[in-house]
């Protein structure tokens, strides 16, 4: 199992320093140049989407609550499809028109005027919720070397959070992009054939799947007695919200951002859903198989582990039902959820952070090596960051990325909907956006979610669209004679 991860390794540092090479300028590091294919850009945006969420989060969440985590399924693929149906092509088309680099650039180059206010807002926003974001993904590292093999959780973090700052670094988004691509490829294998074979083997044990999911509560979860959490209505739209967050991580609209044509955008779109289907439904299931062969005791001593962490589900059963070869195979598909994502945050961040922060602010004309290296400087630092708190944080992979998708899905998610499909949006409008979605996200999470039992993404998303609408009326865009 050690050699298999070794010989991913080498494939993976052999992809970096193939496509480093490609990254020659500082819009090369940034977005890519148009240098990149649109089947690359999907899968990379997939394997983005999903991280350490999709094989920790999702599996260890299907495992503790049962059937009734299918909402949370089915709320995360139906804002990939809109986001690819209804959003893809607008924003490569909003990209050509104003010449953007990043998702604030978007609305600084749709409204004149408002650069430096609004890319210094943006990017606070950004950086705030992407540092715990990346977190989680280093945290998730930990428990996969952990319970692999048997590194402790630190050391865990530190190979993990090394790797992906490096590449990230030496290479930019063109580099990220091509590690994505195959990695992408990997987490769906893992998706797809683990659950199959612990179908097969949960047959040996005379358990029956499919009369566990036609039995089983879809409103209730299996661990109601002991968390204190929504059901019935109230759970399946919290668990559908997580659509909401789709439409506006700066992350995943990066490779809408980055795509060559409409028609490239259109061909990708069907690479995103087919991964999108496979990968999701093959992970929850996961987490319910798990559930059945721990209570026949089919884990064995691994189930200890599983007990006391849920989100360990899936690397227990690839050590205990798979041989080493597919067991290392499978669990690279693993790693690379998390490598994926944290690279594809630490390029927004650090991009964010120079060119709608640094640029902004100095208004200097700077040389195109310094940007490039200033962009390599800071990558490294948000990547030391993120592991000082992941070594320090106590919270799950699915709690962090729950907090972090909700304040950046509620800040930019509805100015994005509304400055593709609202003619009236207005710049005061995408500023309340801002402000109501992070600032509610925090509160709502710190103060309210409990009590309520509302979640914060719900809660965050509807209260910043509403005033992103109602600012934008108040105060209208002012637009030429013409």
């Amino acid at each position: 199992m050690i050699v298999v991860f070794i010989l991913y390794l080498v494939v993976l540092i052999g992809i970096v320093v193939w496509s480093a090479r490609r990254s020659k300028t500082n819009i090369d590091f940034v977005i890519g140049g148009k240098k990149i294919s649109g089947y690359s850009l999907a899968l990379s945006e997939r394997a983005t989407g999903e991280s350490a969420w999709l094989l920790l989060g999702l599996t260890g969440h299907a495992y503790a609550e049962g059937m009734a985590a299918i909402w949370v399924a089915f709320g995360c693929v139906a804002g990939i499809l809109f986001l690819w149906t209804f959003l893809a092509q607008p924003l490569q088309r909003i990209t050509e028109k104003t010449g953007a680099l990043t998702v604030p650039g978007l609305f600084s180059g749709t409204f004149k005027g408002t650069t430096k206010s609004f890319s210094l807002l943006s990017s606070l926003v950004i950086i705030f919720f992407f540092v715990l974001y990346i977190a989680a993904q280093f945290s998730g590292a930990g428990k996969i070397f952990n319970d692999t093999f048997n590194i402790d959780p630190f050391w865990g973090m530190v190979i993990g959070s090394a790797l992906v700052t490096l590449y990230t670094m030496l290479g930019g988004f063109i580099t990220v992009v091509a590690t994505d691509a195959f990695q992408a490829i990997l987490m769906v294998v893992t998706c797809v054939v683990l659950p199959i074979i612990a179908l097969g083997i949960a047959a040996t044990y005379d358990i029956s799947i499919a009369e566990t999911i036609l039995a089983s509560s879809y409103t209730i979860p299996l661990n109601i007695e002991t968390v204190k959490q929504a059901t019935g209505g109230l759970l399946i739209l919290n668990g559908l919200s997580w659509a909401f967050g789709y439409t506006g991580q700066p992350q995943l609209i990066s490779r809408m951002m980055a795509m060559r044509s409409e028609k490239e955008t259109r061909q990708s779109r069907w690479v995103a859903v087919l991964w999108t289907l496979l990968a999701y439904g093959g992970a929850f299931m996961i987490g319910i198989i798990g559930y059945k062969l721990v209570q026949a005791g089919a884990l064995g001593d691994a189930a200890a582990s599983v007990a006391t962490d849920s989100e360990k589900i899936m690397p227990a059963m690839v050590m205990t039902l798979l041989n080493p070869i597919l067991a290392g195979i499978l669990l690279s598909g693993a790693v690379s959820a998390m490598m994926s994502t944290a690279s594809s945050q630490l390029m927004v961040v650090s991009s964010s952070m120079t060119e709608d922060v640094y640029l902004q602010v100095t208004r200097k004309k700077i040389r195109e090596k310094r940007l490039l290296f200033l962009n390599k400087i800071l990558t490294l630092a948000v990547g030391l960051i993120g592991f000082l708190l992941a070594i320090t944080m106590q919270d799950t992979v699915y709690g962090l990325v729950s907090y972090a998708w909700s304040g950046i899905g509620a800040s930019f998610g509805p100015a994005i909907v509304l400055l593709v499909f609202w003619k009236n949006f207005s710049r005061a409008g995408a500023f309340a956006s801002l402000i109501t979605g992070t600032v509610s996200a925090v509160v709502w999470k710190t103060w309210l979610a409990e009590p309520t039992g509302i979640s914060e993404r719900l809660a965050s998303y509807l209260l910043a669209f509403g005033m992103a609408v109602l600012f934008s009326l108040i105060f209208p865009e002012k637009r030429n004679a013409a």
